[in-house]
């Protein structure tokens, strides 16, 4: 690694990324060690500095520094929500890593691979501390990439037996209830209306479009006593007062939250009870009690970002994957 340094950097396509094998469990462990450090303050990343082309898209600039883990850099990310039609991904982005002591740039990496596995990590890592650890059934809103990476994760955490999937598309959550009942060994099915995946889910994990302005669907009473719903695609689907019927509302970062709402998003959310970061390091309480309702609303930060990419780098210089740019 030294030899290349200020010479060259390590470009890692989509496909590079993916054959770096770094598999879901170490994701989940590097995202508890980090907030591990958030929780303690021992982080920087301020909030994401964003544009908005379009109604409902983003492209976003994600810089985070991980000082226990030497690492550093950016992430550059755009989400649109039209792109499926045109045969894209919503997602897509790319993140710079820097060597943590010159600041010199390691590797270009593409994001759209780490962005989906630390997504559904991160909801692992709080259902870990909010959900009971006995659940058993997942309810999937949202069948697309977010949809099948949180389920990946929480089947690792859980013993989940029986997944419940909806999307607008009835073709797309048949397809998805067939592939995640293959790969996970699970009993999945498909519903045709959106009550059904949440009214009997120990676990509730909502995986659309981001919308500023919610497109309420979720009703009060959907969720029952002592679950846990992941709101991975924010309030976008959210009566709120369904939102309010939880005991315990947590995020992955409070001041991001608030530049959020400064820009009009969580209009009406409940009072937030902690970050993720307190929750691991024990300075706020996760479940207490069996029929609790709670709920995680990551918002998805920089520092996921951070502390998976070196993973990724190191993984790809062992194998030699990856084509070398001048600097």
């Amino acid at each position: 690694m030294t030899d290349h340094l200020g010479k060259n950097l390590l470009y890692l396509s989509q496909s590079d990324v993916a054959a770096a094998s770094l598999n879901m469990s170490e994701i989940i462990a590097a995202l508890e060690r980090m907030f591990r450090e958030k929780g303690e303050g021992r982080v920087e990343m301020p909030p994401k500095i964003g544009i908005h082309p379009a109604p409902d898209a983003f492209i976003h600039a994600m810089p985070a520094a991980i000082p226990a883990q030497k690492a550093a850099g950016i992430k550059w990310v755009g989400g649109y929500p039209g792109n499926s039609a045109r045969g894209l991904p919503y997602i897509s982005g790319l993140i710079v890593l820097n060597d943590f002591e010159t600041g010199i740039p390691l590797a270009l990496m593409d994001a759209t691979w780490i962005t989906a596995k630390r997504t559904g990590a991160a909801t692992a890592l709080s259902a870990k501390y909010l959900a009971r650890p006995d659940s058993a059934t997942v309810g999937i809103l949202g069948c697309g990439v977010q949809g099948r990476s949180n389920l990946e994760a929480l089947k690792i955490l859980f013993p989940i037996k029986k997944v419940y999937a909806y999307d607008t598309h009835a073709d797309r959550g048949a397809r998805y209830a067939e592939e995640m009942s293959a790969q996970l060994g699970i009993e999945a099915a498909s519903v045709p209306e959106p009550m059904q995946a949440i009214v009997n889910s120990d676990i509730v994990v909502t995986a659309g479009p981001i919308l500023r302005k919610p497109h309420a669907t979720i009703q009060r009473g959907w969720l029952q006593r002592g679950a846990f719903a992941s709101l991975v695609d924010f309030d976008s689907y959210w009566h709120s007062d369904a939102l309010h019927e939880s005991d315990k509302f947590c995020t992955d970062d409070v001041p991001q939250l608030h530049h959020y709402r400064d820009i009009g998003y969580f209009q009406n959310i409940p009072p937030i009870h902690a970050d993720l970061g307190e929750l691991v390091t024990g300075r706020k309480p996760g479940r207490e009690k069996p029929d609790e309702r709670t709920m995680a609303c990551n918002l998805g930060l920089a520092l996921d970002d951070m502390t998976t990419a070196p993973l990724i780098y190191r993984r790809a210089l062992e194998k030699g994957i990856g084509t070398w740019l001048a600097l």
